[in-house]
């Protein structure tokens, strides 16, 4: 069964009440289709604000699929559940191709980040077509091969303002694509876990170095997966800071309105 955004059921607060993990905020969601250019149908969700304009728009690459990675891998759900009421800002979500999800299945099979190219364009191109404005990349893992890989180069280059990239390992990133984010001058903000599996923050700056304009950010405590509530929050408030930086900051912890509780 395809998970329907609209199933969520809100009920009004009597008063400021803490944002937990499965605490959902009021957005406009809607389950989306996007179209990849060899064929393949991507399942996903789009999450805007209730009112008010679109400060910025995250298109988010999640994790390696092979691992476990998916649309709702837990930073990008938060992301949904919380930025279009707290700071304005447009939340895409899909699964890449072959990846499984509560909200379905895309079709196709997982390619080594090399058929997926199609998929990041798919995801730019819905964002653009729909009005969406101020439009970032932002990668998860196997997500930041795929925003190193392609979101220098048309016809990505000239669509986004930017990427993040979350726990990047940088296993099918190359020297060659670190070159191309540099030539393209695009704001390039990485944030590093202290404990990190893969690349810690120390590595990331040498190899990042190839980057001027490459913000890397150690995040100390932090691990791979950024479990854990400070941690989560730690991502969202400095991803907000970069695309919207007029938005409240921090975030507010405490939400005085009607919310939903998402199934865990």
């Amino acid at each position: 069964m395809t998970f329907d955004p609209a199933s969520y059921h809100f009920t009004p607060s009597a008063g400021p009440a803490p944002i937990r993990a499965s605490t959902v905020l009021p957005a406009l969601r809607e389950n989306i289709e996007l179209q990849t250019e060899d064929g393949h149908t991507l399942v996903g969700e789009l999450a805007l604000p209730e009112s008010g304009p679109v400060r910025a728009t995250l298109i988010t690459l999640h994790p390696l699929p092979t691992h476990g990675g998916f649309m709702d891998s837990h930073v990008f759900r938060k992301a949904s559940y919380r930025l279009p009421a707290l700071a304005g800002i447009a939340v895409l979500r899909f699964n890449t191709r072959g990846t499984e999800s509560p909200r379905g299945t895309s079709t196709g099979g997982f390619e080594e980040g090399i058929g997926e190219r199609y998929d990041v364009e798919a995801a730019v191109r819905f964002a653009v077509d729909r009005g969406l404005p101020n439009r970032w990349l932002v990668g998860w893992s196997f997500g930041t091969e795929l925003a190193l890989m392609y979101g220098a180069v048309e016809p990505v280059a000239a669509q986004i303002e930017g990427a993040v990239l979350l726990s990047p390992p940088l296993h099918r990133a190359t020297d060659t694509h670190l070159q191309q984010w540099a030539e393209s001058g695009k704001p390039l903000t990485v944030l590093v876990p202290e404990h990190d599996d893969f690349l810690q923050p120390a590595e990331a700056a040498a190899r990042f170095a190839l980057v001027p304009q490459a913000k890397v950010v150690g995040v100390e405590g932090a691990k791979h997966l950024w479990v854990g509530e400070k941690y989560a929050a730690r991502v969202l408030n400095d991803i907000v800071a970069l695309v919207s930086p007029d938005a409240a900051a921090p975030l507010p912890q405490d939400w005085d309105g009607p919310t939903a509780t998402a199934a865990s």
